[in-house]
């Protein structure tokens, strides 16, 4: 197995210290899934960067964590979903909601459930969407810019998962508590 150096803000390449520096101060510590960016300076800059653009997408934060709770489901991303599934708790997202998403399961919400659906269809089928699911997602309430909004947050995982599949990054200790395993996939 190729082994990847987890960098600290310290340790990492002098081109990624400054934006392990920025994450260390958003969030207080450097999480290993940046830790293990950094030996790309521009793919942890690319990172921040479309987080920091998602995070101003007209998607309200719960939104944004089924984008991004259906990517880590459909690319299998062990990390992501203990993170994001920490995430969407301390947001106070429905629990239902969280296990639904980590099983892989309809959505209690149907408005949510649509958003669930699209941007699973977008990652499933590399973006090859129907017309028809389009149209579904846009009957549900959502609009043309969400469509693209969608994009944008499978693009910002498609970086993180990739990377944690490839780095085998560990668990982070604040998420530990939410490790996840595809369903039907244990031991496979």
């Amino acid at each position: 197995m190729t082994t990847f150096t987890t960098y600290t803000a310290d340790t990492a390449p002098e081109a990624s210290r400054s934006g392990l520096a920025a994450t260390k101060a958003a969030f207080g510590f450097v999480p290993n899934l940046q830790g293990n960016m950094a030996e790309s300076p521009e793919l942890l800059a690319g990172y921040a960067t479309l987080w920091d653009l998602f995070g101003k997408t007209t998607l309200t934060p719960h939104e944004q964590q089924v984008v991004y709770m259906s990517s880590n489901f459909e690319n299998e991303c062990h990390y992501c979903m203990a993170g994001h599934s920490t995430l969407a708790r301390m947001q106070k997202m429905d629990p239902a909601v969280i296990e639904a998403l980590r099983a892989g399961t309809a959505l209690p919400d149907a408005r949510l459930e649509a958003l669930h659906r699209f941007a699973t269809l977008v990652v499933r089928h590399r973006g090859w969407v129907s017309d028809d699911d389009t149209e579904a997602f846009l009957a549900a309430g959502y609009t043309r810019r969400n469509v693209f909004e969608v994009i944008l947050g499978v693009a910002t995982k498609v970086m993180s998962n990739y990377t944690n599949h490839i780095a085998h990054t560990q668990l982070d200790d604040f998420m530990k508590s939410n490790e996840w395993t595809k369903p039907g996939t244990a031991g496979a």
